[in-house]
């Protein structure tokens, strides 16, 4: 097996060959590795798991299952652990500035394992949001032979004949507050949510970076939404243990795969499941590692000319089991590419292209999921991109689901996220209101913080459509209703948003891709001149360092110059 790779053009030359490695070799051997095993290609296997949540807690069971395949295809696997940020539990407090920071942490951890040891190879597990996109920006960044692996979803929970995700358990505590259910009702919905393993079930930011990981072509064809729990997560282990010695073989690289063109139907694939907001942010990071130029506004682009065409929650009916029954990404792919949608000619980590992985595949008429492109739930908009007075630099709203795509109101204006679900929860927010929260951006925050506690209250109080939520933050991709967010420039650099004050009008066109502050300029200005910035409380440790050297959201809220800067690649060392 051996025999099929060069270990004399790959980075564990410098840790397992010749005389002057002896003193690595033998720390080699006190782990029991034979002479044969340590002339093999090294292939890191990187795994976030832990006991913080259930996303999480079967990821290095399946990292352990894929040292299988690398054994068998020559290889000799060598795992690690990177950290998460779960954010279902970092949610609605001041934990949430650490979930967007875990992603900058996780790419980082990642990079210097494999740096320091050495690997030719990576094969990555992740559960939880940031760690999917952290991951894969590390494989590019890295430039090793690697392929992607996410843990799979959560089983839904049933409560009353229903499917339920957490995004229930989020909304019913806005029901609560409203006085339109009792505390039991909570209670029993909190037990039956949640019923094992697995990352949340709908179409929310995990599952939207799995689909891109398969839409990009750095995971396995119909690898990443089967869920958790089902026993072909083993067997998806073990292939990707085995694929990624034959990509090491073929000398094929995250960055040969990653093209613009391969952007292209990753943001396509955001839009036609309905997904995150959260994947206008992450696919600008993950091309900044591979030297793409690909913004927030490039990826609107695409959204405007993409039909919706997954009925998955929270805009749809069906969970991620369910797109796992009807055939996966690849069943969705199957129609888009029949209507044109897709380049096909882009490399994936079967060394096939997609369009030699999609003719594997057979439409499936008979399941309910996912429609069928001629016929899509709406022509376009899953996901808009947003600009104007408020957002010269940008924002973002998820609208599958809505039936309503304008909204004029006036503001009510938070500095953070705490006051605004204060308000919410003393039913402060009457309908008409737009919700401005703001200090919550990439610097300002500092880190970006989601608002998915605030926006499932509203919603659970039967404001869904009938306020709207402007925020320099984020949102989860469980949220719904009339929520706008990546608002750039951010409150904290000055940008629009931070002279908004209460009783401004506020206009949102979905249709037309607008967001507007409707406050003569002249008022603006005096507004302006007499701005001031702020000092947040975050003033050492990984928060400050994030906030001193984070970029804007529209190009990924990034923290480093990415490849357009480098100077050697750390595959050719």
């Amino acid at each position: 097996m051996t025999n099929r790779f060069d270990k004399s053009k790959l980075p564990s030359r410098h840790v397992s060959v010749g005389v002057e490695s002896a003193p690595h070799r033998s720390y080699y051997y006190a782990m029991g590795l034979t002479e044969e095993e340590i002339a093999r290609p090294f292939v890191g296997i990187a795994s976030a798991g832990n006991d913080s949540a259930p996303c999480n807690t079967t990821l290095d069971m399946q990292a352990d299952w894929c040292r299988t395949g690398v054994n068998e295809a020559g290889g000799m696997p060598r795992r690690f652990n990177t950290i998460t940020v779960t954010d279902g539990i970092a949610m609605g407090h001041q934990g949430m500035k650490s979930s967007l920071v875990s992603r900058e942490v996780i790419a980082d951890s990642v990079e210097l394992s494999v740096r320091g040891h050495c690997y030719d190879a990576l094969v990555t597990f992740a559960g939880c949001d940031k760690s999917l996109p952290g991951m894969m920006m590390a494989m590019l960044r890295l430039n090793v032979p690697s392929i992607f692996v996410y843990g799979g979803s959560i089983l839904p929970g049933r409560w009353h004949d229903r499917d339920l995700t957490v995004i229930d358990v989020f909304e019913v505590v806005g029901r609560y507050a409203a006085g339109k259910c009792p505390l039991s009702e909570v209670t029993e919905i909190e037990k039956a949510a949640c019923p094992g393993h697995g990352a949340c079930g709908g179409q929310y930011t995990a599952n939207t970076m799995a689909c891109v990981g398969e839409a990009i072509g750095l995971s396995l064809p119909n690898s990443n939404m089967a869920p958790a729990p089902y026993k072909s997560r083993e067997e998806i282990a073990v292939a990707a243990g085995r694929q990624v010695m034959e990509l090491i073989a073929r000398n094929i690289r995250p960055r040969d795969i990653c093209t613009r063109e391969a952007f292209e139907n990753a943001a396509r694939i955001v839009a036609a499941t309905g997904g995150s907001t959260n994947g206008a942010l992450h696919l600008p990071a993950m091309a900044n590692e591979a030297g793409i130029e690909f913004d927030l506004f490039d990826v609107a682009e695409i959204f405007k000319t993409t039909p919706y065409i997954a009925d998955l929650k929270p805009g749809g009916r069906y969970v991620a089991r369910d797109m796992h029954d009807a055939g996966g990404i690849y069943m969705l792919m199957k129609t888009l590419a029949a209507e044109g949608f897709l380049h096909l000619d882009c490399m994936t980590v079967t060394g096939k292209t997609l369009g030699e992985n999609i003719d594997q595949v057979t439409w499936n008429p008979d399941q309910k999921v996912i429609y069928d492109a001629k016929t899509p739930i709406t022509p376009t908009g899953g996901v808009v991109g947003l600009r104007g007075s408020l957002a010269p630099d940008g924002a973002i709203v998820k609208v599958a689901g809505m039936k309503r795509l304008q909204f004029t109101g006036t503001a009510k204006v938070f500095e953070r996220e705490e006051d605004a679900f204060a308000a919410v929860e003393a039913n402060e927010i009457k309908e008409g209101t737009v919700v401005v929260i703001r200090y919550e951006g990439p610097k300002g925050g500092p880190g970006m913080r989601e608002m998915l506690a605030t926006t499932a209250a509203l919603y659970g109080q039967g404001l869904g459509e009938k306020v709207a939520l402007i925020t320099d933050g984020r949102f989860s991709g469980g949220t719904r209703g009339f929520c706008i967010g990546h608002v750039g420039p951010e409150a904290a650099e000055g940008g629009p948003i931070a002279l908004v004050e209460d009783g401004d009008e506020i206009s949102i066109d979905a249709e037309a891709g607008t967001v507007d502050l409707n406050v003569p300029e002249e008022v603006l200005a005096e507004r302006r001149a007499k701005w001031q910035p702020r000092t947040n409380d975050y003033q050492s440790g990984a928060l400050w360092r994030f906030s001193q050297n984070v970029g804007p959201a529209y190009k990924g809220a990034v923290t480093h110059p990415g490849a357009s800067a480098e100077r050697h690649v750390y595959a050719d060392i």
